[in-house]
């Protein structure tokens, strides 16, 4: 590159000293010209050094070599000029100025000719050989991931188009392969390209847009792929092997909560943290996050051995179950649980345990008193008698203007946590979020196994609405409840919009491309139509990020007396709510020991 440099200032100073003589040639006093390309070559040579300019600094041909290169030779030029308007008066003072501009420019035009030629041996042609593809998206993922295509001998891929909804793009091509139309025209096109697979390249894509294309591709019996967010991609360039199945997650829109867990987190480090619930989907991906800070003690406890097998293996690689920080035990056994926490003396409490299933508490709710109050009642008891130094206990939307046994009994949890905060030395709080995608139980995962039952997919109402998070979302937020929130508050997810679940069960049906039928069943018991993030009379504080709402509960304490009879299923739901009721104007409450024994 430096020859070919010194060749185009020799060339470009003839040329201007011709042009300035209007290409007289015999009327150019060659002998100066001469000199002053020398002088030029030679500074140029050393500025090159100086900036390191021809050692591989920049990427040849790209923008940031076009830069200083430009700089370079304006450098050289003015130096040049000055020197021969005050010195050495060897041409006429335009032919440095001439010579400056034809030397830019024919040493950026010959770095991007090299450049071109080099991109052009090393696309691989896939026409005939790969899958017939249309890339959605002509921006920076749709360029990046085509070259890939085209550049990578084992693609199974070959781009024959391209969809944008910018009309400034309608003509353009990359690497050869032209915008055909907008997404509106997906179908059409993918028919005249003969396409059977669409890979949306937009990293950015709202769940909207992603909606929109998986129904028009449904239609249109296509494949669907996407190239995941910038978050999934790392920082890296986009490529083909980035590109994975559409999934109900990337149609839901989740965001992920943007806090620096990194920086919260370290209060897990040397310390001895417990989990109930350790089994669960919530509880055994804590746990798996939770090891990552090399707590002293990560100490796992549930009732389930099938469960507590499975977390260990997946956190560990082996489960042989033997270890002392592996318990089964059930949170109902008030002195197996106190025993418990005198011997390991956890000092990070993340109480997950519960009864979860609306319609099954509905139809038993004595089993949610002796779990989700009885239980959270007897873990913040023991919690309290060792000084635990953070609690947070894991609630559900539904304790948010409660009409359901686990709504109540959730809520009732909360004030129980809020209550222990006022008493204990500790930090008390609640975390309250909705429905976590893939969890045990959830609907997705009904659903997936109805689809693959053949149908038809249940859904109670065609209006029924549900927010959504992911378990890594719903974990995150737990680990950092500890350090953003305050003593008694419970915290609060954004959630966004909140989710259609007829929507989600077609979406379902159409990635599973099959043709399965929809069946509406109705609300059921303790049902609502649309769930609530905030009570009516919570408001919507945001003191420390503008995703996490804080909640200020009122805690459950003393001065009426709310009696309940277990052995009396349909009295049951009625005292709840009026325990919640009382408990949410305020008042203060006491249980007798048939509800929250001593």
């Amino acid at each position: 590159m430096l020859l070919f440099d010194s060749t185009v200032w020799v060339l470009a100073v003839g040329f201007a000293a011709v042009a300035r003589m209007d290409f007289q040639f015999v009327q150019v006093g060659w002998p100066s010209t001469m000199v002053l390309a020398a002088i030029c070559v030679v500074t140029f040579a050393i500025v090159g050094w100086i900036s390191r300019l021809h050692e591989g600094r920049a990427p040849l041909g790209s923008l940031d070599e076009t830069i200083r290169l430009a700089s370079a030779v304006l450098c050289v030029g003015v130096a040049v000029y000055l020197a021969n308007l005050l010195f050495l008066h060897l041409v006429p003072r335009s032919v440095p100025l001439i010579a400056t501009l034809v030397a830019v420019i024919v040493m950026a035009w010959g770095r991007a000719l090299v450049r071109a030629i080099r991109d052009s041996w090393s696309i691989t042609d896939t026409a005939g050989r790969g899958q017939p593809v249309l890339v959605i998206g002509a921006g920076d993922g749709g360029r990046q991931l085509i070259r890939s295509m085209r550049r990578d001998p084992a693609s199974r891929w070959s781009p024959v188009g391209i969809l944008d909804d910018d009309r400034h793009k309608r003509h353009l091509r990359i690497d050869g392969v032209p915008v055909l139309g907008t997404i509106a025209e997906l179908a059409t096109v993918a028919h005249e390209s003969d396409v059977s697979t669409v890979v949306v390249a937009i990293p950015s894509a709202p769940a909207s847009l992603l909606q929109d294309i998986s129904n028009q591709a449904a239609d249109a019996q296509l494949t669907v792929k996407i190239l995941p967010g910038v978050e999934e991609l790392l920082g890296g360039r986009a490529g083909i092997k980035d590109v994975r199945d559409i999934n109900i997650p990337d149609l839901l829109g989740r965001r992920q909560i943007d806090t620096d867990v990194a920086a919260i987190a370290g209060y897990l480090t040397g310390q001895r943290v417990l989990v109930t619930g350790a089994g669960g989907s919530i509880g055994s991906e804590l746990c798996r996050q939770i090891s990552r800070w090399s707590p002293a003690h990560l100490i796992m406890l549930d009732r389930d051995e099938s469960a507590l097998h499975a977390v260990q293996l997946s956190i560990e690689g082996r489960a042989l179950l033997d270890s002392s920080d592996i318990i089964l035990a059930d949170i109902r056994d008030r002195d197996r649980i106190m025993g418990i926490f005198r011997e390991h003396r956890p000092q990070v409490v993340f109480h997950a345990a519960a009864l979860k299933h609306l319609p099954m508490l509905e139809q038993y709710p004595a089993e949610a008193v002796k779990t989700n109050i009885w239980g959270t009642q007897t873990v913040l008891e023991a919690a309290a008698a060792v000084d635990v130094e953070r609690f947070v206990n894991i609630s559900t939307d539904k304790a948010a203007n409660p009409v359901s046994v686990l709504g109540y009994s959730k809520r009732i949890a909360e004030g129980l946590t809020a209550a222990m905060a006022v008493r204990a030395t500790g930090t008390y709080l609640s975390v309250r979020f909705g429905n976590v995608l893939g969890s045990r139980g959830s609907v997705l995962t009904a659903f997936a196994a109805q689809i693959a039952a053949g149908g038809p997919v249940t859904v109670t109402h065609p209006d029924v609405t549900r927010f959504f998070m992911t378990v890594n979302e719903a974990v995150q937020l737990v680990i950092q409840a500890a350090v953003l929130g305050h003593d008694g508050e419970a915290l609060v997810l954004d959630m966004g919009e909140a989710v259609r679940i007829d929507a989600m069960a077609r979406q379902l049906i159409a990635l599973s491309k099959q043709d399965i039928a929809v069946e509406y069943t109705g609300l059921r018991d303790g049902e609502k139509m649309h769930e609530d993030l905030l009570g009516h009379d919570e408001p919507d504080l945001r003191p420390m990020h503008p995703l996490v709402s804080h909640v200020d509960v009122p805690p459950l304490v003393s001065d009426h007396l709310v009696p309940i009879d277990i052995a009396q299923p349909a009295t049951i739901t009625n005292a709840l709510g009026a325990l919640c009721t009382a408990m949410t104007r305020n008042k203060e409450i006491i249980c007798d020991d048939e509800l929250l024994p001593r």
